[in-house]
C-alpha cells in the first residue's frame, strides 16, 4: 500500500523534530517509526534546537524546553509608579546556572534572545529567560540586590560571529571533559570531573568536579591550560550538585527533583525517614547522588504535626496479662499496634485514645484485664471483595 502521509500541522518546527511518515506494511496493521532527534548539546542550555548562524534562531529557545524555567507572573502587571528606572534581565547559560544583568536604554529585549554579557574575563553568551519587574523580586529573593553600577551588563545581541564562536566552544565540551579525566586519573588525582562549561567567546572553562578530600589540582590546570589553550577556573561541588546537574530518573519513575525544579538544597537527616514511620534501610533512603533523598522533607512537617499529643513508642502498656510492647503506628489513622512481650506475634490495633486510657490508668496502678478489649474491629472483607478476579497461587506448589 501506498505510504499514508502525516497531514498534522508543524510549521515553524524544525525538521529534525518531525514525526516521520506512517508505513503500512501489511493490511490493517499500521506501524509509527519515530524520528531520531539529533544529539543536540545545547539541550543543558534550554535550546529546544541547537542555533544555526544563518537564520533568526527565534525558535532556539521554548518554556516547554527549558531547565528550570521561569514564570513572570507580573508579564501584565503595570510597575508601581515611583519605583526606579532600572532595565534587568535573567540570563541563563548552562545546566542550572543563572545571573542578572544591566540592560542599556538603546537594547530591547525579548525572552529567548540570545545575547552577549559582560563576563571576566572577556564576554559570554547566554538566553534571555526573563525580563521587567520579575528580575527585581528574583534578586531580592537571593540576596543579590546591588547597586546598579555593581550589576554586571548585557553588551548587545548576538551577532553572526558571537554564536559562531559559541557553537564551536559547545560542541568542545564533551570530548574535553573526556580528555580532561585522562590527564587527572594519569595525575592520580582522587577527584571526578563532571561538567564542563565553555565561556561564550571560547576563551575560558569551567571544570566542575566533586572529590571527597582536598585535591592539590595545580599540575592538572597547568597541563590543561598547556593542551587546550584556553583559561581554567575549577569548582567543586556536592554530590547532590552533580545529580542537579547531569540529571536522571529516581526510584518514583520521575524525573530528579534536583535536576527540574529545585534551585536550593535542605539538609536530610535520618530523623525524617523515622519520623514517618518507614525502614531505615539506606539503599531505599539513598537517591542517585547517594544521600538521603530530598523527598524525605517533603512531608515531614505534616507527619510531624500529626503525631503531636500521641504517646511515645518507647512506654509499654501494662494489664493483667502482662505488658505489651510497640510494633507500629498507622499515624493518620490515629491507630498504634502492639503485642504482648512473651506473644510478639499476635499485633492488636488499638486507637490512640485507647492508648492513652490504658496509660492513664497505669500511672494510677490500675491494670486492664487484656488488650483485647480495647482492640480496634476491622471488618474482614469476603473473598469476593478482597481476591475477585485473583488466582490462588497456592496451587503451583506441588510443581
Amino acid at each position: 500500500m501506498k505510504e499514508m502521509e502525516n497531514t498534522q500541522d508543524f510549521q515553524g518546527q524544525p525538521d529534525e523534530i518531525r514525526p516521520q511518515e506512517i508505513s503500512v506494511d501489511d493490511p490493517g496493521i499500521f506501524e509509527y517509526k519515530p524520528a531520531k532527534l539529533p544529539y543536540n548539546p545545547f539541550l543543558t542550555r534550554g535550546c529546544c534546537q541547537p542555533p544555526k548562524l544563518f537564520q533568526k534562531n527565534d525558535l532556539v529557545f521554548q518554556h516547554r524546553c527549558s531547565k528550570f524555567d521561569s514564570f513572570d507572573w507580573l508579564k501584565d502587571i503595570p510597575a508601581v509608579e515611583g519605583t526606579a528606572d532600572l532595565d534587568l534581565a535573567e540570563v541563563r547559560f548552562k545546566n542550572s546556572r543563572k545571573d542578572y544583568f544591566r540592560v542599556p536604554a538603546d537594547i530591547d529585549l525579548v525572552v529567548g534572545d540570545i545575547v552577549a554579557v559582560e563576563a571576566s574575563p572577556g564576554h559570554d553568551i547566554g538566553i534571555v529567560s526573563m525580563v521587567g519587574e520579575m528580575v527585581r523580586f528574583l534578586m531580592r529573593k537571593k540576596s543579590q540586590s546591588s547597586p546598579p553600577d555593581d550589576i554586571k551588563k548585557v553588551y548587545r545581541k548576538a551577532r553572526l560571529t558571537d554564536i559562531e564562536k559559541w557553537i564551536t566552544a559547545v560542541e568542545l565540551e564533551t570530548s574535553i571533559m573526556y580528555r580532561s579525566r585522562d590527564i587527572a586519573d594519569h595525575l592520580g588525582l582522587q577527584m571526578k570531573i563532571n561538567d564542563v562549561e565553555y565561556q561564550g567567546d571560547n576563551t575560558k572553562a569551567i571544570f566542575y568536579y566533586t572529590a571527597e578530600e582536598r585535591v592539590d589540582f595545580r599540575e592538572l590546570i597547568k597541563l590543561m591550560a598547556e593542551e587546550f589553550k584556553i583559561r581554567i577556573e575549577m569548582r567543586q561541588i556536592g554530590a547532590r550538585q552533580e545529580a542537579s546537574r547531569l540529571g536522571g530518573i529516581g526510584s518514583c519513575g520521575r524525573e530528579l527533583c534536583c535536576a527540574t525544579w529545585m534551585s536550593d538544597f535542605k539538609s536530610v537527616t535520618t530523623n525524617a525517614a523515622r519520623v514517618q514511620q518507614l525502614s531505615l534501610n539506606p539503599q531505599k533512603l539513598a537517591g542517585q547522588c547517594g544521600k538521603l533523598k530530598c523527598c524525605l522533607n517533603y512531608e515531614y512537617n505534616t507527619y510531624v504535626d500529626a503525631i503531636k499529643g500521641m504517646p511515645g513508642t518507647e512506654v509499654r502498656l501494662k494489664t493483667k496479662q502482662g505488658e505489651a510492647a510497640h510494633q507500629k503506628t498507622d499515624i493518620f489513622q490515629k491507630i498504634m499496634w502492639y503485642s504482648y512481650v512473651n506473644d510478639p506475634g499476635n499485633l492488636m490495633a488499638i486507637p490512640v485514645d485507647k492508648v492513652m486510657l490504658i496509660l492513664e490508668e497505669n500511672i494510677k496502678g490500675i491494670l486492664p484485664d487484656k488488650l483485647e478489649d480495647f482492640t480496634k474491629v476491622i471488618e474482614k472483607k469476603s473473598e469476593f471483595e478482597s481476591g475477585a478476579g485473583q488466582d490462588d497461587l497456592t496451587r503451583f506448589d506441588h510443581l
